[in-house]
């Protein structure tokens, strides 16, 4: 292939500082006509995987107009890969059809490689090659960054168990950099992998790098996941007036809510590896540690004051002072809420709902709001105030109509109250009924909680009324049964 030596012949002048524009001449080169039909050529014939008939046009655009557009560059590694990928000994699937893995039968990703027909020679060629058009990508098109390099470590995670290499510095420092462009660019097992080596790293030398690295992601994820959602809230608000989709809303309906699922399992992957590090006898110290050098620091207080609430550390003296401390270095409505949940715990209800009213009252987006009046429905949850916590809940909903965890809060309560909201054993189960109606509500309206949407539904039907009880009670399936006590909602009985 001549891939290689068109590449090697850029790269040549890429270490050596040289530039392609030396007479001064635009993106397309002094000879922009042939550029532009040139990229035409090489793009046309990729897209029917015509690789070696794009080879020539799409080397001469390498090293006469390498700024023209991306598409050099993605294109090149699309051959490159497909090159590479031939060379591993991938496997052609057709739809439906099913490969077992062996010893020699690898699935990297989403192929499948029969690695007793690879060729590791040319294997290694093509590799190189990859890495450079990454290397002429990030040079000439230093954008959206967040995604090239964490693809970049995708492959290099491909070759690391194709060609049996140990590549973990290598795919980390890709990681890294990817992260530091943008997490949100990032693919969600990606963030995982890059959390995961963090946490192995630095759990026990510097936990606080571990947090903060958290933070930043979740904070990223919520920021792009909100995007999606108000994009989301608008079609859904049409379709919900009897409108009609145009096809690009029905797309990017479709495209918002893959968005979201897949941003939405993040956080569980950050979760989990978080799990036996940020436990309250390790947070407790380490802010009491860090506490007075950043009572000033807003950012450091917000975070250190949520993760407190959040894992329920907030029985030991440093919380208050530490949301005291926020207050003053941020008087915000973020700010107010965690004091009234303080003012809450010690008794002083009216002055807690003073500064709940306080903290809506200041913020003018209405999803900021929506997180203010669910924050106040866990605070109302964790009283044992089940009522008062769905009504904050239900507020919640009605700033953001697509927030699915206010939605599995009141599922949360309402299984809670299984117990006491039934006299006996078919109306106890339907109250999980009921729980489970609410779960379905929370992924409908926001797909990026589908997955934990799904485990509360499986959980909660397991105990439903069974089929036999139904009958025994002499009831229909189908049939509406009126849940009573303070949940007082109807769910049909399975």
């Amino acid at each position: 292939m001549k891939l290689a030596k068109a590449v090697l012949i850029v790269m040549a002048l890429f270490l050596t500082g040289g530039s392609f524009n030396i007479y001064g001449q635009d993106k397309y080169g002094s000879e922009p006509d042939k550029c532009k039909t040139n990229l035409s050529l090489f793009h046309e014939a990729v897209k029917m995987k015509n690789y070696e008939a794009a080879i020539e046009p799409w080397e001469w655009c390498v090293e006469n107009c390498p700024t023209a557009s991306k598409i050099i560059y993605s294109d090149g590694l699309k051959m490159a890969e497909a090159k590479y990928d031939e060379a591993a000994g991938v496997i052609p699937v057709k739809k439906g059809e099913k490969i077992e893995t062996n010893d020699y039968i690898f699935k990297v990703e989403k192929k499948y490689y029969d690695t007793s027909k690879s060729n590791k020679e040319e294997m290694s060629k093509y590799a190189i090659d990859v890495i450079l058009v990454y290397n002429l990508r990030v040079k000439h098109f230093p954008e959206n960054l967040g995604k090239v390099y964490s693809d970049w470590a995708n492959f290099l995670f491909k070759r690391a168990v194709l060609e049996n290499l140990i590549l973990k510095e290598e795919i980390f420092d890709k990681l890294s950099l990817s992260f530091k462009a943008d997490p949100t660019g990032m693919s969600v097992k990606n963030l995982g992998k890059y959390f995961q080596t963090v946490t192995d790293i630095e759990k026990d030398v510097n936990p606080q790098l571990v947090f903060d690295t958290y933070d930043d992601i979740t904070e990223a994820v919520t920021l792009k996941m909100d995007k999606y959602s108000r994009e989301l809230d608008v079609i859904n608000e049409k379709l919900a007036k009897g409108g009609e989709l145009t096809s690009k809303e029905k797309s990017k309906k479709r495209a918002r809510e893959v968005n979201l699922r897949a941003l939405g399992q993040v956080e569980g992957y950050l979760d989990n590896t978080l799990t036996e590090v940020a436990t309250c006898d390790r947070l407790i110290p380490l802010y009491k540690d860090n506490f007075e050098k950043n009572k000033n620091n807003a950012t450091w207080l917000k975070r250190a004051v949520s993760r407190l609430n959040q894992k329920e550390c907030t029985d030991n003296p440093i919380y208050p002072s530490m949301v005291e401390a926020y207050v003053n270095a941020a008087p915000s409505s973020d700010a107010f809420v965690f004091y009234a949940g303080i003012l809450m715990e010690q008794g002083d209800s009216n002055k807690a709902i003073e500064y709940f009213n306080k903290a809506i009252d200041l913020e003018p987006d209405n999803y900021k709001k929506a997180k203010y009046y669910y924050r106040v429905a866990l605070i109302f949850k964790k009283k044992g105030s089940r009522s008062k916590a769905r009504e904050y809940a239900r507020l919640a909903i009605k700033q953001r109509p697509s927030m699915g965890s206010a939605y599995l809060l009141i599922s949360n309560l309402y299984a809670s109250s299984a117990n006491t909201c039934g006299t006996d054993e078919i109306s106890k189960r339907m109250v999980y009924v009921a729980a489970a109606d609410k779960a379905r509500q929370a992924k409908a309206a926001d797909p990026g909680i589908t997955s934990t949407a799904n485990k509360y539904i499986k959980s909660y039907m397991a105990s439903a009324p069974s089929k036999k009880l139904v009958f025994t009670e002499g009831l229909e399936s189908g049939s509406t049964h009126k849940v009573g006590c303070w949940i007082n909602e109807s769910a049909k009985i399975p």
